[in-house]
């Protein structure tokens, strides 16, 4: 099938091979959402994950990146028009980004893709991001929400540092916090105090909306 193909391809770093499993899933009508959740996200957790157990290293990591970005070019203008069905009304003002430490962007983008055609305002501050430039941009921006993203469990913990600054600075009253990535899960979310955990880019969408308190048409 192809879309464990491209998981697999993925995985192995095998650029041709990913770019023309996508090609043959979209050929075949699979939704544009599911090749990325259901296959190259997947893939992109297993390459974080051998990472983290020093099979892989910085070089697998941008190179599993860049393919990744390659196939998304293909894929975005389908999950824009996936997300398109989702658009919604009432707009939500959204500062994003992937927290210090954490140099993982591509959770993080997919998001903010699936946001934006659904509507919403997005301001992405990138990754690396230090809880000061959180700060900042809630002063600069006033948004609704802020989203926070983590790949890796030894720089989830800085979701909580970010938190804590917003509180210590008086912001946290005003703002709904959501937190994502492979690190993370819903436990953990209600463990740091933040408002709600999506483990991808379509229920980030569906979070953002609720917490906003707005309905399907």
């Amino acid at each position: 099938m192809a879309l464990e193909k491209a998981r697999i391809c993925l995985v192995n770093l095998e650029r041709n091979c990913v770019l023309e499993s996508v090609k043959s899933a979209l050929e075949s009508g699979v939704p544009a959402s599911e090749i990325v959740l259901g296959s190259l996200s997947k893939a992109m957790e297993e390459i974080g994950r051998l990472y983290e157990n020093g099979d892989y290293f910085i070089a697998e990591l941008i190179e599993a990146a860049s393919i990744f970005k390659e196939a998304m070019k293909i894929l975005e203008p389908r999950l824009k028009e996936e997300a398109s069905r989702l658009k919604t009304t009432r707009r939500a003002r959204i500062v994003i980004g992937t927290v210090k430490g954490d140099v993982h962007d591509i959770g993080k983008t997919l998001v903010a893709i699936m946001l934006q055609a659904a509507g919403h305002e997005v301001i992405d501050l990138g990754v690396d991001v230090p809880a000061e430039k959180f700060v900042e941009a809630v002063e600069k921006y006033h948004p609704d929400i802020v989203g926070m993203s983590a790949l890796l469990t030894t720089t989830a913990r800085y979701m909580k540092t970010v938190i804590d600054e917003l509180e210590r600075k008086g912001l946290r009253r005003s703002l709904k916090i959501i937190i994502g990535g492979a690190a993370t899960t819903s436990e953990f979310a209600r463990e740091i105090g933040a408002d709600g955990w999506a483990p991808n880019a379509i229920e980030a969408v569906k979070l953002v909306d609720s917490l906003m308190g707005i309905r399907d048409e």
